[in-house]
């Protein structure tokens, strides 16, 4: 005998325990003000000189494609009861040997030397993942700690790298990575899209998401059932360290120019709230890559609002951290419940006959 079929109120009930829904929500909110100052934001034109697709809902869309990539690898992290810090730093990294090496190529149309700096990038961030990983697994030092001194180390090696200076190249190839556009859309974002689906897809149909889930549920039994944490750790924390490389070559390609100081300055803070906002918990043992891509676009949407409304550079810091913990208290279980409690109950069937015997007598 087939089991009823859930009613609507109990998926929209369903649905509303989920992390990311309040997410959606709020992007949703922030559009819709952002639409009472400006009745034409969401219009999307198509520009004449070229045919393609402009408007604000396209900016947000490329400005999140760095923040997709550091809030993927972050989730993996995360999900094994770590942290990682040091993204945003392997950020300025990678923009710092991709763009110096353009640089000393003097090849401003050769894809060979976009993909040699593009290789160069990404083989640094993983090789500094790699370094935090053997760190936390081997070592045995906390992954807050460690990843900290590498935040700290690796601003220090991209100031090496560029010799302290801001350095620009030419490469048409790479900059098309961050400014090109194919159908019509900006292609960082679907390359950003692209590399989040494949991750996604080799963490759910294989066993690598299960045993990261189960290593930050508990190490020890997952040693115990024959799982190697060490193994899987070093590989979450190179995968993290890569990703962040990716979103280093997005963040300088747009300009061609890295600013060491600058470049994934705090985008580690922007990373840990988006997994948060789709539902991780820094506890471990919980895994929504698709939470955490709807949590970057949430900060994305959001920078892009503080921008739009004018808000001042001193309350920036002060209006985003208010709109973030609104959303958190929203997905709290005490305060939807709270809310709940304060509903007015309906009366009960003999409740309803005492009343009318009563008015009746």
């Amino acid at each position: 005998m087939n089991a009823p079929s859930p009613t609507l109120s109990a998926r929209l009930a369903e649905l509303v325990r989920k992390p990311f829904f309040w997410g959606i929500v709020a992007i949703l909110l922030l559009l819709v003000v952002n639409l009472l100052k400006d009745p034409t934001y969401l219009a999307i034109r198509v520009n004449p000189s070229n045919g393609n697709l402009a408007g604000n809902v396209l900016d947000i869309l490329r400005a999140s494609a760095p923040i997709l990539m550091v809030a993927t690898g972050m989730s993996l992290v995360i999900a094994t009861a770590g942290i990682d810090l040091s993204v945003g730093s392997v950020m300025a990294v990678a923009g710092a040997v991709s763009m110096e090496y353009l640089q000393n190529a003097g090849a401003p149309s050769s894809l060979g030397a976009a993909l040699v700096a593009i290789a160069m990038s990404i083989g640094l961030g993983a090789l500094l993942g790699t370094f935090s990983g053997l760190l936390v697994a081997k070592v045995g030092l906390q992954p807050f700690i460690t990843t900290l001194v590498m935040m700290l180390a690796g601003r220090g090696l991209a100031k090496v790298i560029t010799s302290g200076q801001n350095t620009t190249a030419t490469n048409e190839q790479f900059r098309w990575m961050a400014n090109g556009y194919v159908l019509g859309f900006p292609v960082v974002f679907l390359l950003a899209v692209a590399i989040v689906l494949v991750v996604i897809l080799v963490v759910r149909r294989s066993a690598l998401g299960m045993m990261i889930v189960s290593i930050g549920i508990n190490p020890r039994a997952s040693r115990m059932a024959g799982i190697k944490p060490a193994g899987l750790l070093v590989t979450v924390y190179a995968l993290s360290g890569a990703l962040a490389a990716i979103a280093g070559m997005f963040a300088v390609s747009s300009v061609m120019t890295v600013d060491v100081s600058q470049t994934g300055y705090q985008l580690e803070m922007d990373a840990i709230l988006a997994v948060v906002v789709g539902g991780g918990t820094l506890a471990g043992g919980r895994l929504s890559m698709g939470g955490a891509a709807v949590g970057a676009l949430l900060i994305a949407t959001l920078d892009k609002t503080v921008v739009f409304l004018g808000v001042p550079s001193s309350a920036t810091p002060a209006f985003k951290a208010t709109v973030i913990l609104i959303l958190f208290l929203l997905q709290a279980d005490n305060v939807r419940n709270l809310l709940r409690s304060r509903r007015p109950r309906p009366a009960s069937l003999t409740e309803t006959v005492e009343t009318k015997a009563s008015v009746a007598a």
